[in-house]
């Protein structure tokens, strides 16, 4: 047993809930941290101890290294897990957790700092003969450097921020006019989301299969791989599906793939659970990509084909056991796949859709596992990641993990708000992913969208109340001893759909009675940057500003050409749902 008797978990949500299971089986007392808007939340129920450290914005809470400190300190814990995201991957706060006499529950601070460089890591594992895409090893000063270097390595280059991750910082750009703009975002995203706007370039891989290795290090020089997993389906370069083993994986390229991570993990003299990210081409060329120094959120399907619990063993090695196996000791069985539950809109480009949960219910039934941070009431709070859930499921081979997954999808209800039940079912029947490709152009595509709507649990109520103003509630019934359930819609009452009324004529004729030359925001977030002024004329598609939320990345754009009045937004300062950014009229309004 670990010679902890109580650690603090310092994230959110489903991940702050998963680390709490494993450390009740180890009767290690759990301690979370929550914000003012997290006051509700399974996660800080579901611990033995919660904690709060803020107010709502990130900053203040989930990323303020002193309160969380604080926190410790007035709870007696011996050792802080980071989880994954917000302190995960910071040196600086595992520096301050180990000063503070705690145990830190990942990699040594120098290990997360030269990886946290993309920069530095593309060197680091040149120098140890790992292979890399090829590009830059040293940060690029300009739009100008960016077009010299894309005729050198070839159209399209990628933009990538250096302390990037997770899609944050990642631009490819196709032609020389692109350029200037995805420089500019990709040095903004990198100073707003890791406070550092380094970027380099290197050549993009058409059509890649991103694959990645889970690796496990102890503190008495053991490293072994855990197989590959992956991740290849993603929108805005972030994931949405992982599965392992990889359907364009054998066993004579797992081991060649496991031997490169293992050689990138000695490299920097890692301890804890790690992974290492690869693109594997479409001629079976292998490239190091980047390495997370944390927990991944796809974490789970490994868990599942190897039977390992990755946080148990995290502590475990924080602890200063050795690693429970050995490379020769390791089987992976069957397949895994894990969708993840977002509340965002395929229909909208995937825009987030923060709010109440009305109902759910999660499925069950012989290898379904679902890692959860929500329950009927709870509030998807814009402030933070879109996540919502991970379904995951086990299967004897990738069809039948498919099917399953299917089966699972389909059993899981969440009202109340707009997620990506719908997107995973019409994913996974659709026949690209069902031949293990890479299914490049359908992923965001308007067809899978519109399929998507057509399988989600709101699309009865979605065609039925065509203007929006009738509620839904569940009903059984029972016809000839068989019994029903449905949805049942009724006209909300006239006070409501009078309130209704006056809020719509409010916003449409609130600024000028000109409801038709508004751009609003679709969701509540930070403006990062506002890309016109007064009197600009602008084209029908053009960006007017980038609006920050559930930590995505969003241009409004105009939906019609004219000439810019009324701007209401400026850089750092938050917007609501609905908001009226700016008005964009022609000659004959």
């Amino acid at each position: 047993m670990p010679p902890f008797t109580k650690i603090l978990v310092a994230n959110r949500g489903e991940i702050a809930v998963r680390i709490c299971r494993t450390l009740r089986e180890l009767d290690i007392v759990s301690v979370a941290i929550y914000s003012e808007a997290d006051r509700g939340s399974l996660h800080a129920a579901f611990a033995d101890e919660a904690y709060l450290v803020g107010p709502g914005r990130p900053a203040e809470s989930y990323l303020n290294q002193e309160r969380i400190l604080d926190a410790a300190q007035r709870s007696g814990v011996q050792a802080i897990h980071p989880g994954y995201g917000f302190l995960a991957e910071n040196p600086d706060f595992a520096r301050a957790v180990e000063a503070a006499g705690l145990v830190w529950i990942g990699p040594p601070a120098e290990a997360m700092e030269l990886m946290g460089s993309k920069v530095a890591a593309r060197q680091t594992m040149s120098a140890a003969g790992v292979p890399i895409i090829p590009g830059t090893t040293e940060p690029v000063d300009s739009a100008d450097e960016v077009r010299r270097l894309a005729d050198e390595f070839g159209w399209p280059i990628a933009i990538k921020a250096s302390a990037g991750g997770g899609g944050k910082g990642l631009k490819v750009v196709a032609s020389a006019d692109e350029v200037e703009r995805g420089y500019e975002a990709a040095r903004r995203e990198g100073q707003a989301y890791f406070s550092d706007d380094a970027v380099y370039v290197e050549r993009y891989l058409e059509d890649p299969r991103h694959v990645e290795v889970q690796v496990l290090a102890d503190q008495h020089g053991s490293v072994i791989h855990l197989g590959e997993r992956d991740c290849t389906i993603q929108r805005r370069h972030q994931k949405l599906v992982e599965e392992t083993p990889s359907p364009a994986v054998d066993d004579e390229l797992r081991a060649r793939i496991g031997a490169i991570a293992v050689d990138a993990a000695r490299a920097v003299g890692y301890r804890s659970a790690g992974t290492i990210e690869g693109l594997l081409s479409s001629e079976g060329e292998y490239f190091f990509l980047e390495m997370n120094t944390r927990l991944q959120v796809e974490h789970t399907v490994t868990e599942l084909v190897t039977g390992l619990d990755l946080v148990r063993e995290q502590v475990l090695i924080a602890a200063g056991e050795p690693l429970s196996l050995s490379q020769d000791e390791l089987r992976l069985r069957g397949h895994a796949i894990e969708c993840r539950i977002n509340a965002e809109d395929p229909s909208t480009g995937f825009l987030p859709t923060p709010g109440r949960i009305t109902r759910y219910r999660e499925p069950s039934g012989p290898g379904v596992r679902v890692d959860s941070g929500v329950t009927d009431g709870s509030e998807v709070v814009g402030l933070y990641d879109p996540l919502v859930a991970k379904l995951c499921v086990h299967g004897v081979d990738r069809e039948h993990a498919r099917k399953r997954m299917l089966r699972a999808l389909g059993e899981y209800e969440i009202d109340g708000i707009t997620t990506l039940l719908g997107f995973h079912r019409a994913l996974l029947e659709h026949p690209c992913f069902a031949a293990g490709e890479t299914c490049r152009g359908v992923t965001e595509s308007a067809e899978l969208a519109e399929r998507a709507e057509q399988l989600s649990h709101q699309a009865t109520s979605a065609v039925a109340a065509s203007d929006g103003r009738l509620r839904e509630k569940l009903v059984q019934a029972e016809v000839a001893g068989r019994r029903f359930e449905a949805k049942l819609l009724e006209p909300e009452p006239p006070h409501a759909e009078l309130a209704r009324r006056r809020r719509d004529r409010d916003a449409q004729h609130g600024h000028q009675g000109a409801a038709r030359d508004a751009i609003v925001t679709p969701m509540q977030g930070t403006v990062l940057a506002v890309e016109v002024a007064e009197g600009d004329q602008v084209e029908a598609g053009q960006v007017i500003c980038v609006v920050e939320a559930m930590k995505m990345e969003n241009e409004i754009t105009s939906p019609r050409g004219g000439t810019v009045s009324s701007l209401t937004v400026e850089p750092g300062k938050a917007v609501t749902t609905g908001q009226v950014i700016c008005l964009v009229t022609q000659e004959a309004d």
